[in-house]
């Protein structure tokens, strides 16, 4: 471990008391905001509330120990639960309460095995390939599925999932038989959680709510009134739960996905809350620490498991100083698990699916897309493409249009990379693109110095050839200067199209000079043997040298 790493921890030592102290604070804080949070996302995903007493002790033990972030806390999430309930679905359609917990066994065990596979292979980088905007409109999409998800519980309703739009117009047309006093259950707990955020943010609102359900539900004997309750939950250390080998082969697709933006979350989450003083995030590290959570998970009853923002926050906002706060939470779940499961079974159905709506619209962003389209509609486009992706097709689905709208629009800009021709500032040596701005730069009458800017490859090497011509056919140089200072790499394609390029201009008279080009690009220019059939006088050193060459042969006699 580096010098950088260890001294944080060194004065975390010297702190002591204080800082055991602001973890304790931290971890009780977070385990009154994640644990109704867990058991709530457990119900998002079609599993008893248990699970998510689960996930929220094993994951986050191991994650603990493993991990690292100093406050990372993980357990379920929005995103993680609705993913892993809509594949649950697929592999288990009746429900057998005894079957889903097999499967999610499996399917959190899969997720494990991918991630601890995918450190292995050295493939963190993979968590860059759902660019900003594709992320903001999944989550978005991810979003409304859970709150069209939970609307029905809110109200007491039973309805047949068809997919969403066809489930949103069911709602709709069956909310006059919404049963009233559930209905009142779910605003008041809705008011509780959002006035107590609005007033006293990272406050145990959702504690807070949830233990205001049960003592209703005591109190006035709601299940007796029609108002549907949590119900029994098994009470004692989680049993060990073996994972079925036959549904292996169904859930790898699901788990894929699953594992994709379980380390997508966890590594944004990590990032977003590291201080100057912290340890560095180490991606594959990364990988490693959460894919042992959800295989331990897996063998003690817990859903798939990442990092979470929201109760990150917590965590951080209450003084965490290290992992001992994710203990501390870890420690408050086991207690809940042994003291607090029969209180927690007379919870009311729609108090937690009015948990879950609360902390789940947050992922609908709009001024994330206002800032998105602000900037460039290209990236809006992806964003829109994205969460309609995920309502049209599912969620599983969704994150594979999510990774293609990506990698197209990756494509798209590099397709068309900018070519521009250069001017030269008055006075200076400075070289930038000629523009309507600067009409003062200095042109140079039978010279052409055209820079492309970045990876010269097969997909883009024809439009640059074309652009080049267009600027021969505007400009009707005698030279043509094509400046490599900001192309870091030339692929196969790109040096056919410099040498057949090369041809066509000559065979017009023009003459063809390389300026500027980087290490990389000249020993693919040299292997390629286009150097020598350049020869020294065509390479040039940087495009100034170019120009100054060219005034040079060009100087009319006094």
């Amino acid at each position: 471990m580096s010098h950088g790493s260890e001294l944080p921890s060194t004065a975390s030592a010297a702190a002591g008391g204080p800082t055991l102290k602001l973890d304790l604070i931290a971890g009780l804080t977070a385990a009154a905001v994640v644990l109704p949070k867990a058991m709530a996302y457990a119900t998002v995903a079609g599993l008893p509330v248990a699970v998510g007493l689960y996930t929220a002790l094993v994951p986050m033990v191991i994650y603990a120990l493993l991990g690292t972030s100093r406050v990372l806390s993980v357990s379920s999430t929005t995103t993680l639960a609705i993913l892993a309930g809509t594949e649950l679905a697929l592999v288990v359609p009746d429900g057998d309460p005894a079957h889903l917990l097999a499967a999610s066994a499996t399917l959190a065990a899969l997720v494990g095995v991918m991630l601890m596979l995918a450190a292995v292979l050295r493939l963190g980088f993979v968590a860059n390939f759902i660019s900003a905007p594709v992320l903001t409109g999944f989550k978005a999409g991810i979003g409304c599925v859970i709150l069209l998800d939970q609307i029905p519980k809110l109200f007491g309703l039973h309805i047949t999932k068809q997919g969403f739009f066809h489930d949103l117009l069911t709602v709709v047309q069956h909310v006059p038989e919404a049963h009233l006093l559930t209905a009142l259950v779910a605003v008041a707990t809705m008011v509780v959680l959002i006035g107590m955020e609005k007033l006293w943010p990272h406050s145990p609102a959702p504690l807070v709510a949830v233990g205001g359900g049960i003592a209703a539900s005591w109190l006035f004997g709601l299940k007796a009134l029609g108002v549907s309750i949590v119900g029994t939950i098994p009470q004692g250390f989680p049993s060990l739960t073996m994972p079925d080998l036959t549904l292996v082969q169904q859930l790898i697709p699901g788990a894929m996905g699953i594992a994709l933006m379980s380390f997508t979350e966890t590594i944004a989450a990590g990032r977003a809350f590291v201080r100057n003083d912290d340890p560095r995030i180490d991606a594959n590290r990364e990988l490693i620490a959460t894919g042992a959570a959800n295989l331990g998970g897996a063998l003690l009853g817990a859903m798939p498991a990442g990092g979470g923002t929201s109760q990150t926050a917590v965590v951080r906002a209450a003084g965490g100083r290290s992992q001992k706060a994710s203990l501390v939470t870890a420690a408050a779940a086991l207690a809940t698990m042994l003291v607090l499961a029969p209180l927690l079974g007379l919870l009311p159905n729609s108090a937690l699916a009015a948990v879950v709506i609360v902390y789940s619209v947050g992922l609908i962003q709009p001024k994330e897309f206002a800032a998105i389209r602000n900037i460039r509609n290209m990236e809006f486009r992806w964003a829109c493409a994205a969460a309609l992706g995920v309502l049209l097709f599912g969620t599983l689905n969704g994150i594979l249009v999510a990774i293609i709208v990506s990698l197209v629009g990756l494509a798209a800009q590099t397709a068309r990379p900018h070519v521009y021709a250069l001017g030269r500032k008055p006075g200076t040596d400075v070289l930038r693109p000629l523009s309507a701005e600067h009409p003062e730069d200095e042109r140079f009458e039978g010279l052409l110095v055209a820079r492309p800017e970045g990876r010269i490859f097969f997909l883009n090497a024809n439009a640059i050839a074309d652009r080049l011509t267009e600027l021969t056919e505007e400009f009707q140089p005698r030279v043509v200067v094509l400046d490599m200072s900001r192309v870091p790499d030339i692929e196969y394609s790109a040096l056919q199209m410099l040498v057949e390029g090369d041809k066509r201009v000559a065979e017009r008279g023009i003459t063809l000079w390389i300026a500027g080009l980087n290490p990389g690009a000249m020993a693919m220019v040299q292997h390629a043997g286009l150097a020598e059939h350049l020869g020294r006088e065509r390479m040039i050193f940087n495009a100034q040298t170019a120009i100054e060459r060219f005034l040079a042969q060009n100087k009319k006699p006094a």
